[in-house]
């Protein structure tokens, strides 16, 4: 009976009921859609088995985007030595390749695991078996492959004979033995490899090289062995092999975290996540608020007829039930509506590229039951104020005087106080939302050491089409010229991998005449890129003294350096860099250029010392061209990729603009993601205020249209007229933002974890905050305003 009323009274006012859902599916579905994703990203465990007993080891120093942390010789010492494991296992996530079978040829992205990788994790094969230790015998002693599901059925058709036959990974033939499951992916949530292959069959020269970091290590602990024991017991493994083998083992510390969020990012994305969820629920609380407000004023328009039903024996908890009733179906519709809006931009958002990988979020049943939570609160929240208004309202005032409101106007109502904290809370996300595009601009002119726009890449190992994997030099450099000869091409070079790419590491450098090249003596770890004369240009990285490599810097000459401002200050203080020496990787090199400082790993690095080693003196066949043009993008490429191709058919080419390259990793995707989700809930925010603000302004006038008639007759100024009508919500539109600005200096930690360099202080942020709220006023006023100023008194003195 309850329900069907207030189907009915909810029903004959439709405007009110148009707005309260609206704005309810707004709040509800912002939340919903933060939490499907945090569900999918932190809360959906791993789908091997026991993965609570999982961890991964990381070195001591907190690194972003830098899984590989220990090379394959101190992956099996660690693994022999260490009493807290019952097991470890490794990967390498990086294993880029072409598959040929028969006439199809495929770019894939796999994994390079230890034989013990499956059966560690515990996953059942779809089809065939999986790779077991069993299988390792040394060195390309075990050429086989395990596809991906999705592999499996987009290329070979899902059909269960392909267990057996061969299937070219670059050079070499690998024998198909088996299919993942549908859901396995690996220990990382966005990474979704193509297949697997045995780690001793990947590259033979990691196998016995301790400085190469090549893989990442996990393992399950012993029982009763806790992460704060294991990572003491490998600490204390790493310092003895650092004593073991002083030139290439730093004895770094050791300890261990949960896999699934690209080890160290897991904390940036957790941070991030929260963030966003705590700014989705203050969406909620205002809408909440807002919708408060809407309610205490239709109660009070209902005052008489809430105080016949009194009269008529209804009791005071008879009309809280009543009142309840109608905020609770509010909210279930509301809610409804924005469940299912949310899981259409859910939809959306699983077919969204994200850089990181494939990001699978399905609404389930702890979405569900989130959403309900949400929905059942806010009914309470809203609902409870003009509960409470009629709980203490006087019948007999009510029947004197019909609506009034439960405090005089000249004081503040509990609507006002809800009003003031909406418009605090909105102008909170309005200052989150200019601070994310502040940043983002930020990052944007952020100067990088190169110049990406206009600058087109292509990557090729040609180590995998050259008999014997050596590439002489004059093919280097034929391809170079070859590509600096494209009509329309003004620069062109390479370089061993790209700035943003990940996976950089410093290379220990020491002072000339050192003659035990342990780590402990090392005078500099700077990044080390390897280039080709011309590169510099292409790049478009400022040469700031001496000068650029030639060909004619060979293995022959004396080995030459080029080195950034932060290396030269570090290692030579204010003195010129230029013919100084230091030795790196063996040999006595000489430094004949300086460039200006850039970024190198992520956008939040300090300044980092750089050292860019010459193409022609040092062998590289993993090569990135760089081509700097003034000609369209799709133009470029395609012509870029032809060239290549002309001169190397065999080769895998990948061809991207730079803009593209450096959006697509975790440079910019951070910022832009985080621009994004603040400007959606800063949009939300201001449709809370409009409302709010409209709401309040329309129904004071309303309220006290007699009042305005009655001054407008005693000839009221206009300014006078405006006060009254509009004073109110005005008032507490300014006092409700200048709270807001305050609540944005004190949040500037929590933007901090979303946000590059946010500062609630920048004097944009804060008068462009300040002006979006007095425009988001003058438009929710406009209307009560007007209507308040058009009032006829002789009209309403007739009325009356």
């Amino acid at each position: 009976m309850d329900v069907r009323y207030a189907l009915r009274v909810l029903w004959k006012s439709p405007a009110f009921t148009l707005v309260a859902l609206v704005t309810l599916m707004l709040g509800i579905g912002a939340n919903v859609v933060v939490f499907g994703v945090v569900n999918a990203v932190l809360l959906h465990p791993l789908d091997v088995s026991d993965p609570e007993n999982l961890y991964q080891l990381r070195l001591k120093p907190w690194t972003s985007f830098k899984l590989l942390t220990t090379s394959y010789p101190a992956y099996e010492d660690l693994r022999r030595r260490n009493t807290t494991f019952s097991e470890m296992a490794g990967f390498d996530g990086f294993a880029e390749a072409t598959l040929r079978w028969g006439n199809t040829v495929k770019s894939v992205n796999g994994y390079a695991v230890t034989g013990n990788y499956f059966d560690l994790l515990g996953v059942q094969p779809e089809v065939g078996r999986f790779i077991h230790e069993a299988d390792e015998h040394g060195p390309n002693s075990a050429p086989y492959v395990v596809l991906s599901n999705n592999l499996w059925r987009s290329l070979f058709n899902a059909d269960p004979s392909v267990v057996g036959a061969t299937v070219r990974i670059d050079r070499d033939p690998y024998t198909v033995i088996g299919v993942a499951p549908a859901q396995f992916h690996g220990t990382e949530q966005f990474d979704w490899p193509d297949f697997w292959i045995p780690f001793v069959n990947w590259d033979r020269q990691f196998l016995q090289n301790r400085t190469s970091m090549t893989l990442t290590v996990f393992g399950r602990l012993k029982p009763g062995v806790g992460p704060q024991q294991a990572a003491e017991n490998l600490s204390a493994i790493a310092a003895q092999l650092a004593k073991e083998y002083p030139q290439t083992d730093t004895g770094m510390p050791l300890r261990l975290v949960r896999p699934g969020l690209f080890a160290d990012d897991g904390d940036v994305i957790r941070g991030f996540l929260y963030s966003v969820t705590g700014l989705a629920l203050l969406v909620l609380v205002a809408a909440c608020a807002n919708l408060a407000s809407l309610f205490a004023a239709r109660a009070s328009d209902r005052s008489r007829e809430l105080a016949l039903r009194v009269a008529l024996g209804a009791s005071h908890w008879r009309l809280v039930r009543q009142l309840m009733t109608e905020a609770t179906v509010v909210s279930l519709i509301g809610g409804s509506a924005g469940l299912v809006t949310a899981s259409l931009l859910l939809g959306v958002l699983n077919r969204w590229g994200s850089p990181f990988g494939h990001l699978t979020v399905n609404v389930d049943a702890r979405v569900y039951f989130v959403a309900l939570i949400l929905t059942l609160i806010s009914a309470l929240f809203f609902g409870i104020v003009p509960a409470r208004q009629a709980w203490q309202s006087s019948p007999l005032q009510a029947m004197k005087s019909g609506p009034v409101d439960s405090m005089p106007l000249r004081r503040f109502a509990s609507r006002d106080l809800l009003l003031g904290a909406q418009i605090a809370i909105c102008t909170l996300l309005v200052t989150a939302s200019l601070i994310a595009v502040r940043g983002m601009v930020r990052m944007l002119h952020a100067p990088l050491g190169f110049q990406p726009q206009g600058a087109m890449l292509a990557e090729t190992d040609l180590k995998l089409v050259e008999p014997g994997g050596d590439v002489p030099i004059e093919k280097k450099k034929a391809m170079i010229e070859a590509v600096r000869n494209i009509p329309g091409v003004a620069a062109a070079g390479t370089v061993n991998r790209v700035p943003f790419n990940g996976g950089l590491r410093g290379v220990p450098i020491f002072q000339p005449g050192t003659i035990e090249f342990s780590l402990n003596n090392s005078v500099l770890a700077p990044y080390v890129f390897t280039i080709s004369p011309g590169y510099l240009e292409a790049a478009g990285t400022r040469l700031l003294g001496g000068r650029d490599f030639s060909w004619q810097d060979t293995t022959q000459t004396p080995y030459v350096a080029i080195v950034n401002e932060t290396f030269a200050r570090k290692m030579w203080g204010d003195t010129s860099a230029i013919g100084q020496r230091f030795i790196i990787r063996g040999n006595l090199t000489e430094v004949v250029g300086v460039v200006e400082d850039g970024k190198y790993h992520n956008m939040q690095e300090s300044q980092q010392p750089v050292a860019y080693l010459s193409l022609s003196q040092n062998e590289q066949n993993h090569m990135i061209f760089v081509a700097r043009s003034h000609r369209t993008q799709d133009e470029m490429a395609a012509t870029l990729e032809r060239t290549l191709n002309g001169l190397e058919p065999d080769a895998r080419i990948k061809v991207q603009s730079w803009l593209e390259v450096l959006g697509g990793l975790n440079a910019l995707f951070p910022a832009r993601a985080a621009t994004i989700a603040l400007c959606v809930m800063g949009l939300l925010a201001a449709m809370l205020a409009v409302t709010g603000i409209f709401g309040m302004a329309a129904y004071n006038v309303s309220r006290r249209m007699k009042e305005l008639g009655i001054r407008v007759a005693l000839g009221a100024r206009t300014k006078h007229v405006m006060s009254t009508a509009v004073g109110r919500p005005i008032t507490l539109l300014v006092v409700g933002s200048l709270l807001g600005l305050l609540l944005g200096l004190l949040a500037s930690r929590l933007l901090g974890q979303i946000v590059y360099q946010a500062n609630p202080r920048d004097p944009v942020v804060v008068v462009g905050a300040v002006l979006t709220m007095v425009l988001l006023g003058i438009a929710a006023s406009a209307i009560p305003a007007l209507r308040a100023l058009a009032v006829d008194p002789s009209k309403l003195l007739r009325e009356e």
